[in-house]
């Protein structure tokens, strides 16, 4: 028999405010950046005083756990969807503060205005969003909260007002406090998804509820478990990975942790994570997913969150049973693994590993994947010890290049790692690269495929960020300079056109054709301006001459031997000399075989 996969339910609002203040329904996201409008939150009011549909919340309830001594324990149920809602009831009519887009704690207040809550005007402003001129008002209630606690009185609240407020009449602001009052009884949908459910059927589910079809990390799965797990330390735990990701993008966020979360600062992770405070790093900026996806992988011969989830459950994948036991050794190792990718030494090794590989900006980087994948490996291998610390960054590098030149963790990244860590465990790294690239780094790959890879009108094309990484771990010089480096104008120049895009626009040639990856190169500025709209076969020339003259036109070359040398280190055919908009496909095929042949030489040299 099909066991029911959820169970449709409806739960006034303060039914599910009183089940989350008990802690019987977890919303750890009150912990994170709250990202509603202020407005949706006064429209959110709105809709339940006129008695408007909410749309539904989705409960996910925790498996049973087997306790040490045998017993049973109920598994807490988890709010998944409609976080966003439930927060905005919780400050404004809970009156709870909420975590702001800059991390500060603040209650959005929203005001109400009693007489316009009888107008006919189905446009009239009840609620509004509270600012000083509420405040200074006799007319509007500033913080609707105050009408919801306990010990409001409503009959001295009438008194009051109707003092303020001649014009109201006692019994209609009955009425409207009644009216308002009643919102803590409105019934909002939910459906309490069945705890035999594992990770991939409830996002189906989710996406399929969800209006605007918003596609749900499994991340975010992995986050709430762990800030709802009061047993293990979950919410210092979850806190510290939504801190380092938002530290390594903002590293002056640390003076806020400092000063409005002391309670954290004198935690582990608190003195592990603070050097980003000083960091400057942004080809890797990891967010909360990719630290738990590294941090899962290399303690674990697993890769899928789904299976984090599970554990975190304390699922026994042989039984089928969950216990206690599981459930401490997950967070033990998942602490442990968090540590390691936190680590200043390591994260920093990493880096020089993928840096020094030519990978020196964002702009060279497409697949975060690759990246998480690359780290993971970085901390198997120095864990391992599996081959000499001189080795791990050289394999690094290679496996993190094959994969971008292959496309490796492109599509259905989750199952490319699961793949590669269950090989890994199972022939360790050396063997698994060796076998891989025996499989897939053919004669016809490197002569054929990366050839066509190449034919791309993107500057984010995976094979062409490789070329150009290749330029920058060799030091090329820029084209037609004599000095200035390719990597010197990664981050601080542009990619030009070796057949100016003006000069085949002119000659009718369309944006897809002038925009090809075997057209573009790093050109200095001054070099740039002095090609203008010319021809190949005029620009070049006049190089060439001002070698034997020593007047300089073009670039800042006055040799005729560094020319060539120029020429071939940037993959510019000798040719070039001769060749108007006639050639230009011709240019580009002859272009991209020496470009290829360059990247197989960069990959073989790591």
């Amino acid at each position: 028999m099909e066991i029911e996969k959820y169970v449709p339910n409806s739960l006034s609002v303060g039914a599910i405010l009183g089940l989350i203040a008990s802690g019987d329904i977890a919303i750890p996201e009150i912990q994170r950046p709250f990202v509603w409008k202020k407005t949706q939150v006064r429209d959110l009011l709105d809709s339940l005083y006129k008695g408007y549909p909410t749309g539904y919340l989705i409960i996910w309830k925790n498996p049973d756990v087997r306790l040490k001594d045998g017993k049973m324990s109920a598994g807490k149920k988890i709010l998944i969807d409609g976080q966003q809602r439930v927060t905005a009831l919780m400050t404004a009519i809970a009156g709870i503060p909420v975590t702001n887009s800059n991390y500060r704690k603040e209650r959005i207040k929203i005001a109400f205005d009693p007489f316009q809550a009888f107008s006919e005007d189905r446009d009239a402003e009840i609620f509004a969003v509270q600012d000083s001129s509420h405040l200074r008002s006799k007319r509007w209630i500033p913080d609707v909260a105050e009408v919801f606690k306990n010990d409001f009185s409503v009959f001295s609240f009438i008194t009051n007002y109707c003092k303020d407020n001649p014009d109201m009449q006692p019994e209609t602001l009955d009425k409207v406090l009644t009216k308002l009052r009643s919102i803590g009884n409105r019934m909002i949908g939910v459906i309490d998804l069945s705890e035999t459910l594992n990770i991939d059927i409830v996002t189906d589910i989710f996406i399929r509820i969800n209006s605007k079809g918003t596609a749900l990390s499994q991340g975010d799965f992995v986050m709430s478990k762990i800030a709802a797990d009061e047993n293990y330390g979950g919410t210092d735990l979850r806190k510290a990975i939504d801190y380092f990701a938002h530290l390594s993008r903002v590293p002056s966020f640390y003076d806020r942790i400092k000063e409005d979360d002391t309670a954290f600062t004198q935690t582990d992770y608190f003195s592990k994570i603070a050097w980003l405070r000083n960091e400057i790093e942004d080809v890797y900026d990891p967010d909360y997913d990719d630290v738990l996806r590294v941090a899962f992988m290399h303690k674990y011969p697993r890769a899928k969150l789904s299976d984090l989830v599970s554990l975190l459950s304390g699922r026994d994948f042989e039984t089928r049973e969950y216990k206690e036991e599981i459930i401490a050794d997950t967070y033990t190792k998942l602490r442990d693994g968090v540590m390691n990718v936190f680590s200043e030494y390591n994260f920093k090794q990493f880096m020089i590993a993928i840096r020094s590989a030519g990978f020196i900006s964002k702009k060279l980087v497409n697949s975060q994947m690759a990246l998480d994948f690359a780290y993971t490996l970085y901390l198997i291998l120095t864990q391992s010890h599996e081959v000499s610390t001189g080795e791990v960054k050289r394999l690094v590098q290679k496996w993190y290049v094959l994969s971008v030149l292959t496309g490796r963790y492109s599509n259905s990244p989750e199952s490319a790692f699961a793949r590669d860590i269950r090989l890994i465990n199972e022939q360790g790294v050396v063997k698994t690269l060796q076998n891989i690239e025996a499989a897939t780094l053919s004669e016809t790959f490197w002569n054929v495929a990366v050839v066509q890879n190449l034919i791309m009108t993107s500057t984010n094309n995976p094979t062409y960020l490789v070329f150009l990484a290749a330029q920058v771990m060799m030091n090329d010089v820029s084209l037609l300079s004599n000095n200035v480096l390719v990597r010197e104008l990664i981050d601080g120049g542009d990619v030009h056109h070796i057949f100016p895009k003006e000069y085949l626009k002119q000659n009718q040639y369309e944006k897809s054709q002038y925009n090809q990856d075997g057209n573009y190169a790093y050109l200095d500025t001054q070099v740039n301006k002095s090609i203008g709209k010319k021809a190949p076969n005029v620009y070049f020339p006049e190089a060439r001459e001002q070698c034997r003259t020593g007047v300089i036109t073009i670039g800042s070359i006055t040799d005729y031997d560094q020319l060539l040398a120029n020429l071939e280190t940037n993959c510019v055919p000798i040719d070039v000399f001769d060749m108007d908009h006639t050639r230009y496909s011709e240019f580009l095929e002859k272009r991209r075989v020496m470009m290829a042949k360059k990247i197989r030489a960069y990959y073989e040299a790591l």
